[in-house]
């Protein structure tokens, strides 16, 4: 019951901080992908729905990793987070950047909402642990 409300909670935090953040960096992205949604415009509903969804799926995999890990304190749960981010958002940002040409000030904002997302839920798992 403690996982499932830790997964719930998370899951809420990090599409409220998530959408914080692309509202803050609208403008900047709105630089690199011409047709994005501005800072003032909301998304369809559908769309906020998967995204909260994907959110619940993410603190899921959290969850059940500091689980299998024994990740018993929130500074457990907090590394854990940070060397997700680097083993795969970081990687697959990189990635994009160096094979795809994407700009790096958009892989930038793209990993910075990945890192605070991934530290969010950390924290938030930790406590419930």
């Amino acid at each position: 019951m403690k996982l499932a409300l830790a997964i719930a909670v998370s899951a809420v935090a990090v599409f409220v901080v998530s959408s914080i953040w692309y509202v803050v960096f609208a403008a900047q992205r709105k630089a690199f992908v011409p047709d994005a949604a501005g800072g003032d415009e909301r998304p369809a509903p559908w769309k906020a729905a998967l995204e909260l969804l994907r959110s619940a799926l993410v603190a899921s995999v959290m969850a059940g990793l500091a689980v299998h890990l024994s990740a018993d304190s929130v500074g457990e749960v907090v590394l854990l987070g940070l060397t997700l981010f680097v083993g795969f958002p970081f990687v697959l940002l990189t990635g994009s950047v160096i094979w795809d040409n994407v700009n790096w000030r958009l892989a930038a904002i793209h990993a910075g909402d990945w890192l605070l997302k991934l530290l969010v839920i950390s924290v938030v798992v930790g406590l419930f642990r």
